[in-house]
C-alpha cells in the first residue's frame, strides 16, 4: 500500500475540501492503532472522497485503488472484520459513481479535446483559496464540470480492476461481506468491459439468491445486484418476504410486467412498509444511494385513471 501510495500525485487532485494531499495519511491511519485517527480516517473515505451525490471527485478513483487493496491487508481491523464489508460498500459507491452509461465516450472525447484547459483549471483551482475555489464553479467556462465528468471516467476505467478483488468476497462465510461483495458487483460489472462476465456472475448471484432464502436482507441485496446486471428476479416477485419482493420488482428486465409494476407502486406509495420489512436493519446497501434512495420517499397515490401506468423506478 506505501507504494501505491507514493506512485500517486495526490497534490495535483482534489476532493470535497480542496486538495488531496491529506489523503494518502488518512488512508494510513485505517490501519493503525490510533483511534482518533481512525475515525478521521474513517469520515474522510466517505465524506470527503466521494460527492454526497454519490459522484466522484478527481481523487475518488486513486482512493478506490487503494481501497480495493485494503480488502485483503490483515491490518485493516482485525479485531472488527466488519470494516472489510464497508470497504466493499466504498466499492459499490464507486461503481455507482463510474456508472456513466451511454455517456462514456461522449465524455472521453470532451475530455481528450480540453485536455490542456482542464489540466489549467485544475492548477487554478488547487492553488486558490477556498473562497475562490467556490466562485470557479460559477466562472462559465463549465471546465468544472467537465473535470467531475473526468473524474467519474477515471472511476469508468478503473471499474474491471476493483471487480477483480471484489469477485472473492462472493465467496466469503460472512453474511455481510458476500452481501455488500453482491452490491458491488453489481455496480462495477455494468459497464462495457464487464460485460463478457455478466452471464456468469447473474448465473453465481441467483445462486447466491436462493442459497439466503432464510436471510430477506441478503437476498434483497443481492436481487438488486441481479437486476442491475440484466438478470432474471421474476422467481421473488412472489417471495412470501415484501423487501425481498420489492427489491425483485426493481429490475429493469421486469419493466412492463404486471406484478412487478404492481409491486413498484407499492413502493412508491408506501416505502416505510418496505422499510419496516426488515425489521431492526436499515435497508439494502443501494438505498443509501442514488437513485434507489430516492424511492423511500413517499409519492402521491396516482389517479384512478393513471393506475396502469408504470411508475419511475430505480432502474429507469
Amino acid at each position: 500500500m506505501v507504494d501505491r501510495r507514493d506512485d500517486v500525485n495526490w497534490c495535483a487532485l482534489f476532493h470535497a475540501m480542496g486538495p488531496a494531499s491529506d489523503t494518502p495519511r488518512h488512508l494510513a491511519a485505517l490501519l493503525g492503532d490510533d483511534v482518533e485517527a481512525f475515525v478521521e480516517g474513517y469520515t474522510h473515505l466517505w465524506s470527503t472522497t466521494l460527492r454526497r451525490e454519490g459522484k466522484a471527485w478527481p481523487a475518488t478513483a486513486p482512493t478506490a485503488l487503494l481501497v480495493a487493496e485494503l480488502l485483503d491487508n490483515p491490518q485493516l481491523g482485525p479485531d472488527d472484520p466488519s470494516l472489510v464489508d464497508a470497504m466493499l460498500a466504498y466499492l459499490y459507491a464507486v461503481g455507482v459513481a463510474a456508472d456513466l452509461g451511454d455517456q462514456a465516450s461522449g465524455v472521453r472525447t470532451q475530455v481528450e479535446d480540453r485536455a490542456t484547459e482542464l489540466s489549467e483549471w485544475t492548477s487554478a483551482y488547487l492553488s486558490a483559496c477556498a473562497d475562490d475555489r467556490a466562485e470557479m464553479w460559477h466562472d462559465g467556462t463549465g471546465l468544472g464540470e467537465l473535470v467531475l465528468d473526468e473524474a467519474a471516467l477515471a472511476c469508468f476505467d478503473l471499474a474491471p480492476v476493483l471487480l477483480r478483488r471484489v469477485l472473492p468476497h462472493l465467496a466469503s462465510e460472512r453474511a455481510g461481506r458476500r452481501r455488500c461483495a453482491a452490491a458491488a458487483v453489481g455496480s462495477l460489472a455494468r459497464h462495457a468491459t464487464g460485460s463478457a462476465q455478466v452471464p456468469s456472475l447473474c448465473e453465481q448471484l441467483t445462486s447466491m439468491a436462493r442459497a439466503a432464502s432464510s436471510s430477506p436482507y441478503e437476498a434483497a441485496t443481492i436481487l438488486i445486484s441481479i437486476g442491475h446486471l440484466g438478470g432474471d428476479t421474476r422467481p421473488w416477485l412472489a417471495d412470501s418476504h415484501a423487501g425481498v419482493r420489492a427489491c425483485a420488482a426493481l429490475a429493469p428486465g421486469l419493466t412492463g410486467d404486471d406484478t412487478a409494476e404492481r409491486l413498484r407502486r407499492e413502493l412508491a406509495c408506501s416505502p416505510g412498509v418496505f422499510t419496516e420489512s426488515f425489521g431492526d436493519m436499515a435497508p439494502p446497501l443501494q438505498f443509501q444511494f442514488k437513485p434507489y434512495q430516492d424511492l423511500l420517499t413517499p409519492v402521491r397515490p396516482q389517479r384512478v385513471d393513471d393506475a396502469d401506468k408504470p411508475l419511475p423506478h430505480a432502474s429507469a
